[in-house]
């Protein structure tokens, strides 16, 4: 009988050894999550709170900022620690934690995505029929098979992997646990999880992808021989920014999951990662900010309601501290 020793730590290559540019990869990367914070919660809080943005549309886009929030900080914080350490482990349930919440969330946010492109077709080409097909309990109803489908594709990939044995080495060239570097320790087969890599992962990714292009040519054959040559560039225009954010997202995970084997560049593999987890989630709420008038409104209206407050606030402050 052989034994073999099965690994209960793994440690984290991470981006660079170099101290000096880990240095400024962690002013860099922390600035950047700091942002998607602050933009993503600005357009969640904005959605909760004006009563005029409670519609189909911008209740999916409070859903896409909650995804890039929580998305950003399953992957981000650990890495920003990596940057200060100069051994960064992690537990063996606590690197299957991380796969988990990292493919649950961004598989959602895949077909969140589709959602919001179908949305966009009933508001464009049904308009008179938007609200009985988009009801209050048909977005709830989407909005929960959504992370339904994220996370039990995300459960079938962690029970999966978990069933693998690690007998060495244990350092993972990567700054987060992901299936395909995990893949490359294991010591067991591997076919199972390559096989759902390539047609379950696939299909997720895959399906909301066409779903949405299948759902733009719709849009656009209805704008060119049914609406008007001056309507057309204005009704086209609340898509623009929601065909933006898809290309940002599916773009990198076709190219890591779909066109790239295990056995390829592990720093191809963590620069395309960096772009879908810790960047695309930084740009998204700038996209629809800047692109959207209604947010843009509604934030500017807040913020001059907040104006006398924070005067009345300051003048009684200074009130206090005469003599």
């Amino acid at each position: 009988m052989i034994n073999i020793a099965i690994l209960e730590v793994f440690i984290f290559l991470g981006l660079t050894k170099d101290q000096r540019l880990q240095q400024v990869f962690f002013t860099f990367f922390l600035l950047f999550y700091v942002a998607c914070l602050l933009g993503n919660g600005a357009i969640l809080g904005v959605t909760l709170v004006e009563p005029r943005l409670h519609t189909p549309m911008y209740f999916f886009l409070g859903n896409l900022s909650c995804l890039d929030i929580c998305y950003s900080t399953v992957t981000v914080p650990k890495m920003l620690s990596g940057f200060l350490r100069k051994n960064q482990s992690i537990s063996f349930i606590g690197c299957l934690t991380q796969l988990h919440f990292f493919h649950f969330l961004g598989s959602s946010e895949a077909v969140l995505l589709g959602i919001m492109a179908y949305d966009r077709y009933v508001a464009i080409c049904h308009p008179l029929r938007y609200t009985v097909i988009m009801s209050k309990w048909a977005c709830i109803t989407l909005a929960g098979t959504t992370w339904a489908a994220g996370f039990f594709h995300a459960l079938m990939h962690t029970v999966v992997t978990s069933q693998l044995w690690f007998c060495g080495p244990n350092l993972i060239a990567h700054f987060f646990c992901d299936i395909k570097p995990l893949l490359k320790l294991a010591c067991s087969s591997t076919t199972l999880n390559l096989i759902l890599l390539k047609l379950v992962t696939g299909s997720i990714a895959l399906s909301p992808f066409f779903f949405t292009l299948l759902s733009y040519f719709y849009i656009i054959s209805f704008l060119f021989f049914k609406v008007q040559s001056c309507g057309w560039q204005k009704t086209f225009s609340t898509c623009g920014s929601h065909l933006t954010v898809v290309a940002l997202l599916y773009i990198p995970v076709l190219f890591n999951y779909m066109i790239p084997t295990v056995g390829n560049s592990s720093n191809q593999d963590m620069i395309i990662t960096l772009i879908y987890s810790a960047i695309t989630p930084v740009l998204n709420p700038l996209i629809y900010t800047l692109r959207n008038q209604e947010v843009k409104l509604t934030m500017k209206k807040m913020w001059r309601k907040q104006q006398p407050f924070f005067a009345k606030k300051r003048f009684s402050e200074d009130k206090k501290f005469t003599w």
